[in-house]
Formats: C-alpha cells, structure tokens, sequence
C-alpha cells in the first residue's frame, strides 16, 4: 500500500477560510491517538472479532493500511520527535475498570466486545510504536480526548501550541479529539499517511472536512521537512 498523497481542497469557498499557520518545534507536540491492540491489530481486538466471525475481509483494508503506511509513518516522525527532544504525547481509549462501568453505554459495548480494558493486551499501545519512560501517556474513556481529560490545561502548562495527530480511528477519536483542540486555540494538523479507518472514502472524507477551517492536512515527511526548516 503506497504512501498517500495530502488531501486538498479543490474549488470549495471554504478554502478562502483554511486555517494555516507555520509550525514551532518548541511548541509542538506529537499525539499518537489509540493504536492499540484493541484496534490497531489484525489478530487481537476487533481484528480477532473479525476473523472469528469469518469478516476478516472487512478488516483487510484497514489493518494493511496500519501496518503498511500508519506505523512506518509513526515511527519515522517518532525518531524525529525523540532526537531532538521534543514532546510524544500518547492517549489510550478504554475502560480502567476491570466491569466497564466507567464507559458511558456505547463506549462500554465497544470496548467490551474488544476486551479493551486495563490490564489486558489489547489495552496496550503496539510494540512497534510503544512509548519509551518519560514520555506522556493518558487514557481517555471518550472517542475525544478533551471530554475526559483536562487535556488542555496540561498542553498549556507544556507551552503547547502546535498538535500533530496520527493514530485511530481517522473518522471518530483522532477527528473528535483534533476538532475540541482547534476549538480551544491549538493549530492542528492531521498527518494522512499516520492515520487510518475502515476505508479509504471516509479517511478521506474526514480529511477534506477538518481542512476546511478547523486545521491543516499533511504527510509526516512534509512536516518532518517545515520543523527543519523551522530549526535552522
């Protein structure tokens, strides 16, 4: 699976509203946003749910896309971010307690089904990508992160202004947690090819949508290329 190319606006007056701004890599942190066992995993989670139930096919595109493009991405802006000692923030979706009962009812059918609790596999963040000690990492128990964390005082306590997002689900929590934080002030940017949902069509449909006034599309090596360029 290739490497995507950003998604632009075209002939959309929207675009004359398109929020920009030019990265500062002492103000900016990278979110890596709930890969997971419980959905970033072809064989645990929802990845296990699938092929037990004989849909593995309805999988296949976005676990090839986590594997293939997502991670490799993410580990590429990761060395960036840990070479030069800038901020990896982590958040985790998920129950803390063993019966759920700290997810409102349509988390806690998610997040049962998928085992996504505390303690368990597929609660863990993926060994490709895991944190190293020191670096940030929360768990929410809402698709977005400012709904159950007090996510912003702790990035404007950091002297955080600038938010690069990667993770899943493209549509759901790194869309819900990016749109709360341009709400409150933050520039953010989506990184295409470090994101990935259920299709390509709702990937890109979520991309074109958040641009339109909310933030910025990028791919992690154009914005690997803007904070060097910012450093010298």
């Amino acid at each position: 699976m290739a490497a995507p190319t950003p998604v632009r606006l075209h002939n959309d007056f929207m675009s004359r509203f398109t929020h920009d701004f030019v990265l500062d890599p002492a103000h900016c942190a990278f979110v890596i946003v709930d890969m997971q066992y419980a959905s970033a995993c072809r064989t645990t989670g929802l990845g296990k749910v699938l092929a037990d139930e004989g849909l593995a096919q309805l999988g296949q595109y976005r676990f090839d896309r986590v594997e293939q493009v997502v991670i490799p991405a993410v580990q590429r802006l990761l060395a960036y971010f840990r070479e030069r000692g800038l901020r990896v923030m982590y958040l985790t979706v998920g129950s803390d307690m063993p019966d759920y009962s700290d997810l409102f009812p349509h988390m806690q059918k998610i997040a049962s089904t998928f085992n996504n609790r505390a303690g368990a596999r597929e609660h863990e963040i993926l060994d490709d990508i895991r944190p190293l000690p020191g670096e940030w990492v929360k768990n929410k128990t809402t698709t977005g992160a400012f709904a159950s964390l007090d996510l912003a005082t702790t990035l404007r306590a950091m002297g955080i202004t600038d938010l690069l997002f990667a993770g899943v689900s493209t549509d759901l929590c790194v869309d819900n947690t990016a749109r709360a934080a341009s709400d409150l002030g933050f520039n953010c940017v989506l990184l295409d090819d470090a994101c990935a949902t259920g299709s390509q069509e709702i990937h890109d449909a979520t991309l074109r949508v958040f641009q339109r006034s909310l933030g910025r599309v990028e791919t992690v090596d154009g914005v690997i290329a803007e904070l060097r360029r910012a450093a010298d």
